[in-house]
């Protein structure tokens, strides 16, 4: 589908033009949208507006880095979307002329739609221009970022209230699941908080510093999700930190446990060997209380040892 919307020199808003009728003298600017095209549909990219090759193949072809090139009579924006449900970016294509906007997704974006509701309730922007028009786009897509970070953040903080029903594994896993879902998310906001950079000290984009105070807010609040992202990144670090320190202190402590019952047996067992080899010779044998001895042996072994353990400090 190609939804066209024309902004006049008397600042009214046509909706719903054909193509061809952009070429009226009544026109200021206009706004064209490739929502999930056909191939048909996606040929008057060069057809009718006769876009650079490589910006047309860089809308055709796989999932772009976010990016800015600049042509002879426009520019080239490659935007990220994030879809809520699987955290995977979706490209957004944007084409900046002197008079005009053209937006090509081949999925559908709800922040695009509420670009198009702004764009006819907003009056007072439809004299700002196209580079106004792209950064409304661009805000758009951005504000739908806050809602994806904030429930990374809030699982987040839910684990960490939760911890004491979870099991160690149980925690480790959902750990390692929000990292997860942070570095997918982290991979769509760095590029466009870099491609934002870019554009603000951009000197090939003809009246854009007009404008660098909302490029800059945008810009900002890509800023704060980058360091929400790295925030809840270093908070995942300390969780899994904590819980690996847990686990090898119950494990020295376990360890220690059988370290000692195993040096205290070892006496016991070396002298229940010597008896138990069964030689014919043995004095002690013969001992009427040899077998009581013994055991008295062992016994003051096994309470000296164990109270040297306890005086060392073993079991604190």
């Amino acid at each position: 589908m190609i939804r066209v919307t024309a902004i006049t020199k008397h600042k009214t808003i046509l909706h719903n033009l054909q193509l061809e009728n952009l070429q009226s003298a009544e026109i200021d600017w206009f706004w064209v949208d490739f929502d999930c095209p056909t191939e048909y549909e996606a040929s008057f990219l060069d057809s009718y507006f006769h876009f650079h090759p490589l910006a047309i193949e860089d809308c055709l072809n796989f999932l772009q880095r976010p990016k800015m090139d600049h042509f002879e009579d426009h520019h080239f924006l490659v935007l990220h979307s994030i879809n809520p449900a699987t955290l995977e970016a979706a490209e957004v294509d944007l084409f900046l002329g002197r008079n005009f906007i053209v937006t090509y997704h081949s999925e559908p974006q709800q922040a695009i739609t509420d670009f198009h509701e702004k764009l006819c309730t907003d009056t007072k922007s439809l004299d700002k221009g196209p580079i106004y028009a792209s950064y409304a786009v661009i805000d758009k897509l951005v504000d739908y970022y806050f809602p994806v970070v904030y429930q990374t953040e809030d699982s987040l903080l839910g684990l960490e209230g939760g911890s004491s029903k979870l099991s160690s594994k149980q925690i480790m896993d959902e750990v390692f699941d929000i990292r997860a879902d942070l570095l997918q998310i982290r991979k769509t906001i760095f590029p466009m908080r870099d491609l934002l950079y870019r554009m603000i000290n951009s000197e090939k984009i003809e009246g854009i510093k007009k404008f660098h105070a909302y490029f800059r807010d945008v810009h900002d609040h890509l800023l704060k999700l980058s360091e929400m992202i790295e925030s809840s990144r270093e908070i995942t670090s300390d969780i899994r930190d904590n819980f690996i320190s847990v686990n090898s202190y119950r494990m020295n402590n376990i360890m220690k446990t059988l370290t000692v019952i195993t040096t205290i047996f070892m006496p016991l067992t070396f002298i229940a060997g010597i008896y138990g080899m069964n030689f014919y010779f043995m004095p002690e044998l013969n001992w009427k209380y040899g077998y009581f001895i013994t055991l008295a042996v062992m016994l003051s072994i096994g309470i000296g040892m164990f109270s040297w353990f306890k005086f060392k400090g073993w079991f604190r």
